[in-house]
C-alpha cells in the first residue's frame, strides 16, 4: 500500500495513456478481424483454446437414427447440399478473359481455392484409369495436376506431339493459351474433331468391364465439355441462334447430364434473343419443385412475371388502387427470388460493384449473385421498368422471413456457411456480401468501451493530476481494505 501511495502523477498519466493505447490497438485488430473473417478473434480463441482448458465440452453431433425430429435431419441434409460448391455454368475463359483482366488491372480475379477446385474438376472429367494405355493421356493426366500455367501448356504440346488427336490437350490450350475467343474457338473445333473420333471408338469397342466403362464416361465428358464451350464461344461472338441450336442439340443428345446445368446457358442465350416464350418453356421444364433451384431459375422467372407489368407499374398508383393480380404475381416472384438469393438485387440495382464471376459458385451465396448479375444485368435493363419494380419490392421479402437462419418461407432456412465459402471463392479486393447482417461481437463493444474509458482517464489525469492521484490512492486503499 505504501508503494502505491508514493506514486507520482506522471506515473498515472503514463499508465492510463498506455492502457488506452493498448486497448485501442486491440479494438482496431478486433474490428479488422471481424471485417475479414466475420467473427471475433478473442471469442474464437476463447471457444477454441480456453474453453477446453476450463472443462468446457463441445456439443456432440447427433447420431443418425436417434433424432427426435426427422424434419430437423431433413433440414440439415438440405443445408449441407446448399453449402456444396458448384461449377459455374457460364464460367469465363482463363486465357481470353481472366488473364486479360489481370494484364489490364494487375489484379488476380481467381482465388487459389477456386483454381484448385477447377484442377480437381479437370482430373475428374478428363482422366480415368486407362490413361496409361495412351501415352498422350498419361502426359495430360500430369498436366492437369500442374500448378504453373506455363507447365500445363507445355505438357499439352508434348501430348499433341505424341498424339495429334489428343482432345484434352486442345481443351487445355483453348482454355489457357488462347488470348481471344476466336483463338479459343479454333482450338475447341480441333478438340471436337479429335473428341468425336475417340468417342466413336469407345462406343464400338465397349466390353462390359469397369475400365472401359470409365474410359467411355471420360470420352463422353470431354465431348460434352467441348460442345458446350463451342456453344459459349458462338454466344460470345454474337452468333446467338447458332449457340442456342448447339445447346438444344447437346441437351437432346445427352439428357442424363442435366446436372451440368446446360439449361442455364440456354436461358441466357434465349434472353439475349428476347425469345421470352422459349425462356418460359425452359423454365416450365426446369423450375420444378423436385429439381434444385438456382439464382438463374428464380430470377429469370421473376423477370418474366415483371415483364408483364413493369412498363406501367407505379408505386404511387399501386398504393392508391392496390395491386392487380398480375402485379401480385410479379411481386411474389421477386420475393421468391430474393429469398433464394438475397445478394442479387444489390448488383442488379448497381448498389454494389460487379467483378468477374468465379469459376465455382455457392448456391444462395454472394458468388452465385455475382455470376448471375454479371451475365443477366443487361437483360433486366432491357425490359422497361423491371429494375424499378425490383427496387420498389425486393426489401419486402425480409418481412416474411424475420429469422432467415431458423425458418424460411418458400425455401429451407438460409445456410449459415455461405460467408466462409464465398470468402474462399471471391478475390480479396471484393467486399463480400453477408446475409443476414451480423451484429458486432461483444468483444468489439467491450474493447471500444475500454479504450474510451482509459482514454478519458488519461485526459483527466493529465489535466487534473493532483485530484486524480488522490482518487487513485483512495481507490487503492479501499480495494486493499476490502
Amino acid at each position: 500500500v505504501l508503494f502505491h501511495l508514493t506514486l507520482t502523477p506522471k506515473f498515472y498519466v503514463a499508465l492510463t495513456g498506455t492502457s488506452s493505447l493498448i486497448s485501442g490497438l486491440i479494438f482496431i485488430f478486433e474490428w479488422w478481424y471481424f471485417q475479414k473473417y466475420g467473427t471475433s478473434f478473442i471469442e474464437q480463441v476463447s471457444v477454441s483454446h480456453l474453453r477446453p482448458l476450463i472443462g468446457g465440452v463441445e456439443n456432440s453431433p447427433p447420431v443418425p437414427g436417434f433424432s427426435a425430429n426427422n424434419g430437423e435431419n431433413e433440414t440439415n441434409r438440405q443445408s449441407l447440399s446448399e453449402c456444396k460448391v458448384w461449377r459455374n455454368p457460364l464460367n469465363l475463359f482463363r486465357g481470353a478473359e481472366y488473364s486479360r483482366y489481370t494484364w489490364v488491372t494487375g489484379k488476380e480475379p481467381l482465388t487459389y481455392y477456386d483454381m484448385n477446385l477447377s484442377a480437381q474438376d479437370h482430373q475428374t472429367f478428363f482422366t480415368c484409369d486407362t490413361d496409361s494405355l495412351r501415352p498422350s493421356d498419361t502426359v495430360m493426366q500430369k498436366a492437369w495436376r500442374e500448378r504453373n500455367p506455363q507447365a500445363r501448356i507445355k505438357a499439352a504440346y508434348q501430348a499433341l506431339e505424341l498424339d495429334n488427336d489428343c482432345a484434352t490437350a486442345y481443351v487445355l490450350l483453348a482454355e489457357e493459351e488462347a488470348t481471344t475467343i476466336i483463338h479459343a474457338e479454333k482450338y475447341f473445333k480441333q478438340a471436337l474433331k479429335a473428341g468425336e473420333t475417340v468417342y466413336r471408338k469407345s462406343q464400338h469397342c465397349h466390353p462390359q468391364n469397369s475400365q472401359h466403362e470409365a474410359q467411355l464416361r471420360r470420352d463422353t465428358n470431354v465431348l460434352v465439355y467441348v460442345k458446350r464451350r463451342l456453344a459459349m464461344c458462338a454466344r460470345k461472338l454474337g452468333r446467338i441462334k447458332e449457340a442456342v441450336k448447339m445447346m438444344r442439340d447437346l441437351m437432346k443428345e445427352f439428357p442424363l447430364l442435366s446436372m451440368l446445368n446446360i439449361h442455364e446457358n440456354l436461358l441466357e442465350a434465349l434472353l439475349e434473343l428476347q425469345a421470352y416464350a422459349d425462356v418460359q418453356a425452359v423454365l416450365a421444364k426446369y423450375d420444378d419443385i423436385s429439381l434444385p433451384k438456382s439464382a438463374a431459375i428464380c430470377y429469370t422467372a421473376a423477370l418474366l412475371k415483371a415483364r408483364a407489368v413493369s412498363d406501367r407499374f407505379s408505386p404511387e398508383a399501386a398504393s392508391r388502387r392496390g395491386l392487380s393480380t398480375a402485379e401480385i404475381n410479379a411481386v411474389e416472384a421477386i420475393h421468391r427470388a430474393v429469398e433464394f438469393n438475397p445478394h442479387v438485387p444489390k448488383y442488379l440495382l448497381e448498389m454494389k460493384s460487379l467483378i468477374l464471376p468465379p469459376e465455382h459458385i455457392l448456391k444462395r451465396g454472394d458468388s452465385e449473385a455475382v455470376a448471375y448479375a454479371f451475365f443477366h444485368l443487361q437483360h433486366w435493363k432491357r425490359i422497361e421498368g423491371a429494375l424499378n419494380l425490383l427496387h420498389c419490392t425486393w426489401e419486402g421479402t425480409f418481412r416474411m422471413i424475420p429469422y432467415p437462419l431458423e425458418k424460411g418461407h418458400l425455401f429451407y432456412p438460409y445456410p449459415s456457411c455461405t460467408e466462409t465459402a464465398d470468402r474462399e471463392l471471391l478475390p480479396t479486393f471484393h467486399d463480400v456480401s453477408v446475409y443476414p447482417q451480423k451484429e458486432l461481437p461483444f468483444f468489439i463493444h467491450f474493447t471500444a468501451g475500454l479504450c474510451s474509458f482509459s482514454a478519458m482517464l488519461a485526459v483527466l489525469t493529465h489535466q487534473f493530476p493532483e485530484l486524480m492521484v488522490i482518487f487513485a490512492k483512495a481507490s487503492v486503499c479501499e480495494i486493499f481494505r476490502s
